[in-house]
This record gives C-alpha cells, structure tokens and sequence, in this order.
C-alpha cells in the first residue's frame, strides 16, 4: 500500500518529459555526430589472431572440445555423487527396457538395443555440454532407421526354397531370417556410422543454425506423426500378425490395411500381454506425474512390467502351449568392432541427412530445457560434434542411430541426476544386462515390448491438444503443425520432414511478401505516430501521407510496396503524370487554334469565341508522344481545379510523402531501382518524398547502390517520422510567404519562334466573367 500511495503521489511532471533538440535529417545529423569509422581486422591480423597459443589459450581449446574438463574438477562428491548413483541405477534399468523395445523398430534382433543403450553414452560423457540428458535410442528415429533397414533388406531379398514336411516334392519359401537380421544390422550400423559423419561435419563447420529451422510446431507435428507411425509399426506386434514391410507414400495406410484384413489371426495371448502392459504402464506413469512431489523416485513402471511377465511366460510356456511370440535369443557379451559397409552410402546419404538433423534437434531441445531450467549453458556446435563422434563409434559395435529419449531423460533428471557421471552410472547398469542378464529375459514376449513402446508415446500424442492454443494464438503455426503432420503420415517421416520444413519456410516467404502495412497519422501533441485505422483520435498531417512498410524490400514484395503506396495516397502518380501531359497537349492544340491564349497569368479563352476546350476524354492515352522537346512558357496551373479541358485528371490532395523505413532491415538491387523511381515519378507531380526511421546500414547500402544524386539526396532522409513531419511544415511555411513558384508546362510548337505572350491592359471592372474564372483557375 505504501510503495501504491508513493506512486499515486509521484508529480505529473515526472509521468511527462519534454525534448528540446534540432530536426534532425542525415546530412544534419552526421554533421553533429560524427561517425566511428568501422576498422576490420587486416588478414594478418586475423591470422595471427588464430594462429596465436599460449597455455591459457591451449587450455580453453581443450575444454571446448572436452567439456568434462570444464565440470569434472568442480564435481561436488559430497552434495551429487548419491543422487547421481540413484539417478543412474533408475535411469539404467529404463534404458535396458527401452533399448530391447526400440530395437523393433529398427527391425534388427532385441539384443542390439542393448548395445545401442550402451555405446553412446561411453563418448558423451566426455564431449556432451548437456548434463542431464540420458544418450540412447528413441523412437521417432528408430522409426526413421528402420523405414530405411526395412527398405534396403526386404523379407523378399531372403526368402529360400524348403521342401515339403511331408515327404513330397512340392516345395515352400521360407525367409533366411539369419542372412535377413545379419544384413539389416549392417544396414543399420552403417546408416549410425554416415549419420555421425554428417554430424562431425555439421559441427566442425559451426552450422549448428540450422536446427532453428525446426520451429517448434514443425517438430510438435512431426514428432506427432511418428508416434502415430511408430503405433502402427508396434500395432502388429502386439496382435502378433505378419505384414509385408511397406515403404515410402502412403506405407502406414498400407501397414493399416492389411494389418485389419489380418486381425482375424491375432495371438490372444500376445494381445491380452499388450494390453494389460500398456494399461499398466500408463496408469502408473499418470500417477507418477500426478504425485512426483511426494514420490521421490518414479516407480519404474517398465521394468517391474517387464520382470512380470517373463516370468509368467516361462512359468506358463506360452510360446509352445499359445505359440506367442518372445524374444528367443539375446547375445551375451559383445561383438567384435566391425567397418561400415561404404559401397552402401550412397543409397542412404539422403535418409541420413535427415535422420542426422532430427535426431540433433530432438537431443539439444530437451538439452536446452534442463540447462535453462539449471542455468548453464549448452554449445549448439559442440553437441554436434559429440553426437557425431557417438554414432561413429557406436556404429562400429552394430548400434543404431543414438539421441536422447524425452521419458529416460526425464527420469534421470527427477531421480536426482546432476551431470553425466549418472550417465555412465545407467551404462553400467546396461552393461550388466548385457553381460549377465540377457538370457534371463529371452522367455519375455515381444507385445510385452512393443506394449512399453507404445506407452511411452502418450507425451507426443498429447500434443495433438496444442493445435487448437496454437490456432488462437497464431494461425500460421497451427497449419504448419497441421501440414507438417498431415505430410510426415502420408509421405513418411523423411519427405514428410523436407515438406514440413518448405512449407514452414514458404510461410516465412510470403508473410515477407505480404507483409503489414499503413498509412500512420500523430497522436496530436505527441511525436507518436499510430496507424490511422486503428486509433480515433490520430490525425494525418495536412498534405502530408505516410506510409510504413513492415518488412525489407526485395524482389518478391517490391509490388506490394508500389500498391501499398497507391492505397495510401489514393492515387496513381504515373497515371496522373501521363493525365495531365495529356491535358496539355489538348491546350495546346486549342491555343494553336485560337480558342485558347496563354498568358503570364495562365489560359484564358478570346471573348465572343465560343470555347470547345470542354472535349470529351476520348482520345487513347499514348504515353510515346508525350515527351516531346518543346518551348517552355511559364504559367501558373492548379491541377486539383477544373480545367478548361475534359480530361479526368485524378486529384493530388498531398505534397508531401513520408516513407517509414523502420521496419526495413535491407534492400536488394531491384528494390533500391525501384524506389528510386518512385521518387522521380512523385517529383514530378510536385509531392516531395522523404524517408524515416531507418537503419544505419541502409544509407551504406544505398551509397554503394549508386542511389543518391542530384535528385535524390541525403537530405531527404530524417531520422523520425516527426522530423520529417516538422521539416515539412516549416517548409510550407516559408512557401506561403514568398511568390508561388510557376510549373514550367512544355507547348508544343510546329514554329520554331518563341511564343509571345499577349498582355491584356483591360481595366479590372471590364473583365468578363469568363476571364475572371480562368484567372482564378490559373492562379
């Protein structure tokens, strides 16, 4: 109340502030302010600069590329190294779950996932900047790799003749499931091992940018549609159906089709595991989320599923009794390093650009959201670089492509998890599975893995509520989200991310074509300026428009910016140009025959001569013969009165035109011509242009661009729109004290001799009424 009653007593003339100073125009301004002259750096300079060691410098170089230098020595032991311990335990024991579920969409056996879980988070440790992100599989990627597996290594490229059980000749096909899994993990490491290529590269070359292209609602729809792709995938394995592996357009409608055409042979026993997993595991989760502040470890609902229910399918031996699908077979230990195929590169370089770009974009949004939230920072580059090297060296141990998991990540981070020593802590815990515990979960069936998989997409479903918060708050958003969704189902995730990230940037194109504009008026008393449209009480200077142009000017918009004008001011100028050489010529032909004389004093019709000046506009305008050299006589025209020839001149109620600039960042070649001309075409119609509230770096641009000359000058630049308005008014000011100036009006003359001018000496009471109006419309 005290700090309320201070501020309601504060002076009125401490709410105002009053501003004395000159009207500032460019050469005026430049004239009081001197410019600091911008000093590059010579190439020497800059090569001693890089070229430049010392310890201190050595040392920054070695943290920036090995940032476990940089929080390592100040781990606190004490305060982190439990919670960290708790953390990667939990963390482990999901990621173990997770890398079994995951390695189904890749379409490789089981086992694999372990290793994928495992081998990322070996060389994170040492050159991730993120100190809470959990490395490892994650669905919409896995997605992405095995849409790639399963196209290069078809069921079709492995199917093998088998003789009849019978006895009989006939014969069967059966699919090399050995040579198939053998080829799709190649398929697979190969594909990990060029992704980490392309993300090195993208990092050693600091284009860790073009993530920012991935706007938000483009990853919320794309990510949207994986999940419903990844559904579809895990769909048949909880119904436990064979379907053909369908790749490209329309596949998931395809997968869908035939997976309904089948479902009359679904496994009831791998259906009924699904669902009670996938009920379980969602119910439990929700409540791990309603009551987080008093549980303080999430139960991990996956694990405790999983041990479950291998143990009843050993108990009950489903797969022989109900002949449900289980894992079978997990390799023990690891398996040797093995080189990328490379003759397969050139086969996979698009799917892997792709894949490289999502699966960092994924990894450093959900790095950039626990380093805000535990305020230190994250390197775009850096990142870049450690997944790179990640992929490359998990690649060479049959892995598949690594990121992060939004679910693993978050429990590690609500387990206590402080840094990455949590990290490696779950490494441990997956080694462990990999060592010893593998063959304890072969009994497990796979619904019960593709079931967890499932589960775990309810947060990407959820975003399906975004769209309509989306669609209040900013519609073009909402139809990127919509589009980009809509083409990742339907195209698939590849051509369904490149058509998502075109439309969102043809958005961008057009919301700069066709950008906000108007014309602005002042808030009276004030140097404010508002749109005229939106506000009452705003008034437009007397013969004065402005206009304000919200957006650089480029080829593509420089028409909207010549017909945003033509709105603004209400006329064409070069129609009004072309209009009045047009009443001109017909002058002149009525002064040639007598009709018509000019005076010092302006046109005036020969009394007791009828006038025929009054003719229709009917004559085709032809702008070719209108600039014809000619004499000059100066009189005196008043464009905006009726003039003694029928010719629809448009009115020119203004003298003056302000064009906004504030809101321009740069001008191309096509504009700076364009605008050029468009000075020239309003100066000859007598409306000056002035230019405000622009960038400093425009007036560089526009002295290289040859702009300025005699005619277009720097002094038609202000630095506000109210110094513009002020110079103006001043000027007309000082205009009406002094002689009209007479326009200059060419007359065409088929003689070569000066036109003489007939002086009318009649007394002022014996003008007629004729004259007298002609007198007035010249003057």
């Amino acid at each position: 109340m005290a700090a309320g009653g201070r501020a309601a007593e504060q002076p009125a003339e401490l709410s105002h502030y009053v501003v004395a100073r000159p009207i500032y125009s460019e050469p005026g301004f430049q004239e009081e302010n001197e410019r600091r002259p911008p000093l590059p750096p010579t190439l020497r300079e800059r090569a001693q600069a890089a070229c430049r060691c010392s310890r201190k410098r050595a040392f920054q170089i070695a943290k920036s590329f090995l940032p476990i230098l940089e929080w390592l020595p100040n781990y606190r032991a004490k305060e982190w190294l439990i919670s960290d311990i708790i953390s990667g335990v939990s963390t482990g024991l999901v990621a173990t779950l997770q890398g079994l579920a995951y390695a189904l969409l890749v379409a490789v056996p089981v086992g694999y996932g372990l290793y994928s879980a495992f081998f990322p988070i070996l060389t994170y440790f040492f050159l991730g900047t993120s100190r809470h992100i959990s490395v490892g599989p994650f669905p919409v990627v896995s997605l992405m790799v095995g849409s790639v597996v399963l196209s290069m290594a078809p069921d079709e490229h492995f199917l093998i003749e088998s003789i009849n059980s019978t006895g009989t000749n006939a014969t069967g096909t059966l699919i090399d499931t050995e040579s198939r899994d053998a080829q799709r993990v190649l398929i697979a490491s190969t594909l990990t091992f060029l992704v980490g290529i392309l993300q090195v590269i993208f990092g050693v070359l600091q284009i860790g940018f073009i993530v920012r292209y991935l706007a938000d609602p483009l990853v919320g729809g794309f990510t949207t549609a994986a999940a419903f792709q990844v559904l579809v995938s895990q769909l048949k394995i909880v119904l436990n159906i064979s379907t053909k592996n369908y790749n490209g357009v329309l596949s998931i409608i395809y997968t869908l089709i035939e997976t309904f055409e089948k479902i009359g042979t679904t496994n009831i026993a791998d259906l009924i595991a699904g669902l009670l997993t996938i009920f379980v595991c969602m119910v439990v989760k929700e409540l791990n989320d309603r009551f987080k502040h008093k549980i303080p470890i999430p139960i991990p609902i996956e694990v405790i599923v999983t041990i479950v229910a291998t143990g009843i399918s050993y108990a009950a031996d489903l797969e022989k009794k109900y002949n449900a699908g289980i894992v079978k077979s997990i390799p023990r230990g690891f398996l040797p390093p093995e080189p990328p195929k490379v003759s397969l590169f050139s086969q996979m370089i698009a799917a892997s650009f792709s894949i490289a770009i999502v699966a960092y974009a994924i990894a450093v949004s959900v790095g950039k959201v626990y380093a805000t939230k535990y305020d230190y920072a994250i390197d775009g580059n850096q990142e870049f670089i450690a997944f790179g090297i990640s992929n490359i060296f998990s690649g060479a141990f049959s892995c598949f492509v690594a990121t992060t998991a939004l679910s693993r990540t978050a429990v590690q981070e609500s387990t206590g998890g402080k840094t990455q020593v949590a990290g490696i802590i779950s490494a441990g815990i997956v080694l462990i599975s990999i060592v010893a515990l593998g063959k304890l979960l072969e009994p497990l069936q796979k619904s019960v893995l593709a079931a967890v998989v499932i589960a775990n997409l309810k947060g990407m479903f959820m975003q399906v509520f975004d769209v309509p918060r989306l669609w209040r708050q900013n519609k073009v958003d909402a139809m990127i989200w919509v589009f980009t969704c809509i083409a990742s189902i339907v195209l698939g995730l590849d051509l369904g991310l490149l058509a998502g990230l075109l439309f969102g940037l043809l958005t961008v194109v057009l919301r700069v074509q066709f950008p906000s504009w108007g014309g602005f008026g002042n808030i009276p008393g004030t140097d404010i300026y508002k749109k005229v449209k939106d506000y009452k009480n705003v008034i437009e200077p007397e013969g004065v428009k402005i206009l304000k142009f919200a957006s650089p000017i480029f080829y593509a918009n420089i028409d909207g910016l010549k017909s945003s004008l033509k709105s603004t001011v209400g006329f064409d100028a070069v129609k009004v140009y072309n209009k009045r050489l047009k009443a001109l010529r017909k002058i002149q032909k009525l002064i040639k025959k007598g009709k018509l004389k000019a005076t010092k004093n302006g046109i005036i019709s020969e009394p007791g001569i009828n006038n025929e000046a009054f003719e229709t506009d009917e004559d085709p305008e032809d702008n070719q013969d209108l600039q014809v050299p000619t004499k000059e006589v100066e009189i005196q025209v008043d464009w905006n009165s009726e003039l003694p020839v029928k010719v629809n001149i448009p009115k020119v109620p203004i003298h003056s035109l302000i064009l906004d600039f504030g809101a321009v960042t740069f001008l191309d070649i096509v504009a700076v011509r364009s605008i050029k001309t468009i000075i020239k075409e309003f100066e000859r119609i007598d409306v000056r242009v002035y230019f405000a509230s622009y960038q400093d770096n425009l007036i560089s641009q526009l002295e290289r661009s040859a702009f300025f000359d005699d005619t277009v000058r720097k002094d038609m630049f202000f630095l506000t729109v109210h110094d513009a308005v002020l110079y103006i008014r001043n000027q007309m000011t000082y205009s009406d004290n002094k002689d009209p100036i007479f326009e200059k009006i060419a007359l065409m003359q088929e003689s070569k001799e000066p036109i003489e001018f007939t002086e009318t000496s009649r007394p002022g009471d014996e003008l007629d009424v004729q004259e007298e109006a002609m007198r007035r419309l010249a003057s």
